[in-house]
């Protein structure tokens, strides 16, 4: 396990000593390919960051990532780290506003993109200003040393495109200007409940820290083997996984998605002994036919959140693994663990580190909650730099979040007398969705760009799945309305996560005496037998959107 000091609590630095310590030992791969060492991951790592540093990328420049689960979304990630550089990985399934949004919101003037995504960049470039460069790159290529197809460049547009350089070691002497634990490492869009998503500003120091709790949690050590499947704009992947690899001298198996029927035959081939999920993929798996063997397997650690408590038992004695459910943020790491070393327990974990300070307060006054009594999870630093530095942009957010000298998570919870907390729900118009926060506002907004719509509201409803929601659009209709027209441009402009599965109709939506609409009251009144099922109609919503684009 690394041991850095505070100042060397950076990307770059941790590669480095990790080499030193590891050399040519396994680090990573993706499923059915050769593994990368450290030493040769840091010279294709060097060698991209020697490439974008060519293309005017220096410190503090925020380089726009969105690419498939590969090594070259890996390298990219690290090479503009090691050059002093942010990267704002952004999510995959970004298209129309959320994808400018997030793309303007970080001014971002280059941008690394997997090829299967330039579709949906084209379809954007006129409401991108900013952006000048796209270095595009295979996210299918499959082993570690694939090339990158070496088209000609080319214009669509405005945006130049051009092939992201093929790895490759970095020029004799060359070394990478390298950053301070205090600057920003990472920009990571996290979607709101009310409004668009909010790019959360990590410096290096709380992406060391957060990795190396992470590391030290679940035990990792040198033998170990991580199977991750979560998207790499996301932080578990990233820092629960990856980065506290590195620190560990660990290796890591990445696959390409989430797969329930394919997952414990996955982690049999990569040999893997720690794991991370989310409660809803944990009930798909769990919902699995179970076979006699299904504990037969290396998997010994899964951290998780939440860890579903009607399946929790039954699903470590199926596997023969532990699981440990955690609770955490992006803004603010994962402060709250259970413990390997104590038996299954109900509860989101408590805390672990004298890193952080944690309350529960009272949502309205910000008074300590009495013993015992539901409060809003607070949580404050004792390090400097290592919480979240603000949101991207949006300083009226940052400071409606960091209030009275703590972070307001939204979060409910209470603390029983272990000191072990337990999760309620989300203050807010929570809607959750296959590991997603989904915001209701970007739903609304773009029906709301449907001639048939006068007005709607967005709220999350259950699903089958315990800890996940489905997504019901009420509207208020307008003439000739056709929820399948309606849902067909909602395909067309939304993530294919945020598309709702319900739609219903009323006359006028429940509003409160300040005119704004009461949610709680349409997610109270649910489902009704005349509610339009996206699920009952067959409707295929990625044909939808393939349909938009080749329309």
């Amino acid at each position: 396990m690394l041991d850095l000091p505070f100042e060397k609590w950076t990307l770059g630095d941790a590669l480095s000593q990790r080499v030193l310590q590891s050399g040519d030992a396994p680090f990573i791969r993706m499923v059915g390919s050769g593994a990368l060492g450290f030493r040769k991951f840091q010279a294709q790592v060097l060698g991209l960051a020697e490439a974008l540093q060519r293309e005017g990328v220096g410190p503090g420049d925020r380089v726009v990532i969105m690419g498939g689960n590969c090594l070259a979304t890996l390298r990219g990630w690290f090479a503009l780290n090691l050059l002093g550089a942010i990267d704002v990985t952004i999510n995959t399934a970004y298209r129309g506003r959320p994808l400018e949004h997030a793309i303007n919101t970080a001014q971002a003037r280059l941008m690394l993109i997997g090829t299967r995504h330039l579709g949906v960049l084209a379809e954007s470039e006129v409401h991108l200003p900013l952006l000048e460069r796209a270095l595009h790159f295979d996210d299918h290529a499959h082993e570690a040393d694939a090339p990158v197809p070496q088209a000609a460049s080319t214009r669509f547009g405005r945006i130049t495109l051009a092939p992201l350089p093929a790895p490759s070691p970095p020029s004799a002497g060359w070394q990478a200007p390298g950053a301070h634990a205090q600057d920003l490492a990472s920009i990571i869009f996290t979607s709101g409940t009310s409004g668009p998503a909010k790019g959360v500003m990590l410096a290096h120091a709380q992406t060391y820290l957060v990795s190396l709790e992470s590391a030290r949690q679940l035990q990792v050590r040198e033998h170990d083997v991580y199977y991750i499947f979560h998207p790499l704009f996301h932080m578990s992947p990233r820092y629960v996984a990856i980065y506290a690899a590195l620190i560990a001298g660990a290796q890591v198996c990445i696959d390409r998605a989430f797969d329930a029927a394919e997952w414990l035959q996955r982690i049999r081939a990569c040999g893997a002994t720690v794991s991370i999920g989310h409660g809803p993929m944990l009930e798909m798996i769990h919902a699995t036919p179970e076979r006699p063997d299904d504990a037969d397997n290396p998997l010994r650690r899964l951290a998780t959140s939440p860890f579903p408590w009607h399946i929790a038992a039954d699903f470590e004695r199926r596997f023969g693994v532990r699981g440990l459910e955690v609770w955490g943020m992006t803004e603010v790491n994962i402060p709250l663990w259970n413990s390997l070393d104590e038996p299954l327990r109900p509860g989101c974990g408590r805390l672990v580190s004298d890193e952080y300070e944690i309350a529960l307060v009272d949502p309205d006054t910000d008074l300590p909650a009495p013993e015992g009594a539901a409060g809003e999870i607070v949580v404050r630093g004792r390090r400097p730099w290592t919480l979240m530095q603000g949101y991207f942009g949006m300083p009226e957010a940052t400071l409606k979040a960091w209030r009275n000298l703590w972070f307001h998570t939204g979060d409910l919870a209470w603390k029983d007398a272990d000191g072990y907390y337990h999760f309620i729900d989300r203050l807010g118009d929570r809607i959750r969705r296959r590991a997603e926060n989904i915001s209701s506002y970007e739903i609304e907004v773009a029906a709301m760009q449907h001639a048939s719509v006068r007005e709607c509201a967005a709220v999350g409803v259950a699903s089958e799945f315990a800890s996940d929601d489905d997504v019901l659009l009420v509207v208020v209709p307008g003439a000739d309305f056709d929820p399948g027209a309606l849902l067909a441009h909602l395909a067309q402009v939304l993530p294919h996560f945020m598309v709702p599965r319900y739609i219903d109709t009323l006359d006028d939506l429940p509003r409160t005496p300040t005119n704004k609409v009461r949610k709680a009251a349409l997610r109270q009144r649910g489902i009704q037998a005349a509610t339009w099922d996206r699920k009952a109609e067959g409707v295929d919503l990625r044909a939808l959107a393939r349909a938009g684009r080749t329309s």
